[in-house]
Order: C-alpha cells, then sequence, then structure tokens
C-alpha cells in the first residue's frame, strides 16, 4: 500500500491547460474515484500518476516519493484499462506470468502466484483457455490478474468496465469492490458514471473542465454538494433546480421566493449580502412528498408530461413553468399519465445555490452514514 499526494499538478498542451493546480492527498489503502463528464481531465490525471503523461507542472509523490522524473515502469503501480490489453497469442496463465518473467521471477513463485490470483479471481477454471475464448467480463478480471501479479503499490484504473454491458458491470463493479476489501491496496479509479463513483468510493473527486469541483465521500456529495454542477452530475435522476430570489435573511436562514410562485424560508447560512439577489433552489427528486399542512413546506404546482415504472420506484417528469421537474411518485401512486400534481418539500431537504453555482452552507448537515 502507498498513499499519493498531488500538489498545484497542472497539464498543458501548448498554451492549452488541461488541468489546473489539482491538489489532492489519497491516504494508504482508500478507493478514489474520479468522476466527470468527458473533458473534465480525470483520464488525463490518472495517466499523470501512472507516468503516461508528463507533468507539466507541480509535484507527485508516491509513498513520500517524489516520482516527476521517474519512468512508469519504475513507479510500481498496477494499470487496468478501458481495452484488456491482453496478449491474444497467449492463454490465461501465460498473460497472468508475464509480468513475473520479464522480473526474472522463479517459476515455483510465478505458479504459486498464479493459483492464488487465479482462486482470488475465480478465473482457476480458465487458464488455459485464450482472450478469444472468453467473455467481456472474464478478460477483464485477467487484466486485473495481471496488473496484481506484480504487487503493486497503487492500482490505477481507467474506465475498465465501459466496454461491458450493464449486468457484466454491475457484477465487476462488486468484484472490484470485493477486491479491494481482500488486497487493501491503494486504488484510483476513472469513471464518467456517477453510479459507479457512488457504489465503489471511499471518496470520490469530481472534476470540471480540469479543476477539482469537491472531494468527498459519496454521502458527503449526494447530501452537502459543493456547487450546482457536483449537485446535479451526482445523483440519478439529478437534482431538480428552481429559480428564485432572496426576499429575507433572519436566524433561521434565508426567505426565497420562488419563480414558481410560493414563498420559503430555507435553513441555510443567513447572509445579508444575498437578499434581493437571485439564487436556485435545489430539491431531490426523492425529497418530494404528499402534502402535509401542519407543516411549513414549499408547495410546486406541476404539470405531468410522462410517468417511468421501474419496478420498485416510479418516477414522475413534468414542468413547473419552464423548468423540468423529476419526483419520486409515493408507493402508494397508480398515477399513469398526464395531468396536474401538486408537489411538497420540507425546507430542510432544499439546498440553495448562488448565481455563480456556489452552494449557501446549509446550518445542520445531515446525520452520517453509520
Amino acid at each position: 500500500m502507498a498513499n499519493v499526494r498531488l500538489e498545484s499538478m497542472k497539464k498543458a498542451y501548448g498554451t492549452i491547460e488541461i488541468l489546473r493546480n489539482i491538489d489532492l492527498t489519497i491516504d494508504h489503502g482508500e478507493f478514489v474515484v474520479f468522476v466527470g463528464p468527458s473533458g473534465s481531465g480525470k483520464s488525463t490525471l490518472l495517466r499523470m500518476i501512472g507516468g503516461l503523461e508528463p507533468i507539466s507542472g507541480g509535484r507527485l509523490f508516491i509513498d513520500n516519493e517524489l516520482v516527476n522524473d521517474i519512468d512508469a515502469a519504475d513507479r510500481n503501480l498496477g494499470m487496468v484499462f478501458q481495452s484488456y490489453a491482453l496478449y491474444p497469442h497467449m492463454t490465461v496463465r501465460e498473460n497472468l506470468a508475464f509480468p513475473l518473467r520479464m522480473a526474472k521471477a522463479s517459476k515455483a513463485e510465478i505458479a504459486a502466484k498464479i493459483a492464488k490470483i487465479a482462486s482470488l479471481l475465480q478465473i482457476d477454471h480458465l487458464l488455459d483457455r485464450k482472450p478469444r475464448q472468453l467473455s467481456g467480463g472474464q478478460r477483464q478480471r485477467v487484466a486485473i490478474g495481471r496488473a496484481i501479479m506484480r504487487e503493486p503499490k497503487v492500482f490505477l484504473f481507467d474506465e475498465p468496465l465501459s466496454n461491458l454491458d450493464t449486468e457484466l458491470r454491475v457484477q465487476m463493479r462488486v468484484q472490484i469492490a470485493k477486491l479491494h476489501r481482500q488486497l487493501g491496496n491503494t486504488m484510483i479509479y476513472v469513471t464518467h458514471d456517477q453510479v459507479e463513483a457512488m457504489t465503489m468510493a471511499d471518496k470520490i473527486v469530481v472534476l470540471k473542465d480540469g479543476n477539482i469541483e469537491q472531494v468527498g465521500s459519496p454521502h458527503d456529495l449526494y447530501h452537502n454538494p459543493a456547487s450546482r454542477f457536483v449537485a446535479g452530475f451526482i445523483g440519478s435522476p439529478k437534482m431538480n433546480f428552481l429559480g428564485g430570489k432572496v426576499e429575507a435573511a433572519h436566524e433561521q436562514g434565508l426567505d426565497v421566493r420562488l419563480e414558481a410562485g410560493s414563498t420559503i424560508s430555507v435553513p441555510v447560512q443567513p447572509d445579508q449580502m444575498l437578499v434581493g439577489k437571485p439564487v436556485t433552489v435545489g430539491i431531490r427528486p426523492d425529497d418530494f412528498s404528499s402534502p402535509a399542512p401542519e407543516q411549513q413546506e414549499i408547495s410546486i404546482g406541476l404539470e405531468v408530461d410522462f410517468v417511468e415504472h421501474l419496478g420498485s420506484v416510479t418516477y414522475i417528469y413534468g414542468n413547473v413553468g419552464d423548468e423540468t421537474v423529476v419526483a419520486r411518485a409515493p408507493k402508494s401512486g397508480s398515477r399513469k399519465g398526464a395531468g396536474k400534481l401538486t408537489l411538497t418539500a420540507a425546507p430542510a431537504d432544499c439546498h440553495l445555490f448562488m448565481s455563480n453555482g456556489k452552494a449557501v452552507r446549509r446550518l445542520q448537515a445531515p446525520a452520517t452514514w453509520s
């Protein structure tokens, strides 16, 4: 295991900046996921850590050793990529053995490690097959096994599941998470799929346009997004956003008049400077509920366009003015199509974002997972 530390890391191609002043610490044994849209710089950042891209500025430490000028082959990292990169003329056994053969390990050591890793990844029955005789999930497990053979300090995964179908992706997510628990190695994983990030990570790094937007646990990013971008990127379906204006500030928070018509007191930092300023109220689809008149709630009239039945859950899609809104339907609901619906949400479940996209700090954070 090893820690990884990035200090003011930069990447530029000529005058075009790809990554800007990236500061990040990854502790021993952490499973960290880089997530963001295409072009955010997540794969470039991973390749810089792996030594496959030169660093334009800043410093990179692996296991407290400065590695800026150390070749990729000498950083002792295990890399697994979107393409499996298996040798097609070799069997699974020969593919697994290749890294140790290059390191001049003994035949007995190689055989022992192959047996151990094949059992761990449940590929012992595939050792005499060639890659063309394997499914996508089996090839990916072999690629992971080959990376494990070198006993690296850190594993780097660059969108390793993007070529798999939905069912296999779910299976491999579980296997990689179990593998992390069993090995205890530091793992850095790149994906554009926020569901993968939420289900696998100890810590998520959200990137946008070459900058880090937020770093935190899945729980932190979901319940306390630092910006409108993070709020909209993390969570499926994404957070709803409604325009409004701050009317007053008081000890309990800010009173916001929505463009949709109602007023709500949101329990956030009561910044007097925001009075009279435009803001955005964010509400998760799961935080809408049936009306409860005894409580102060935000109330929204929704013109229903579409109802999505997913078996265990149903989502209602509609419009509030010019904004599209998604709400989770109550379990007792049997709505089948268009019409009007009143949605409510508790003030404590609302988020507030300034015109620059930054979140206004909530007065009371939700409880953390036990």
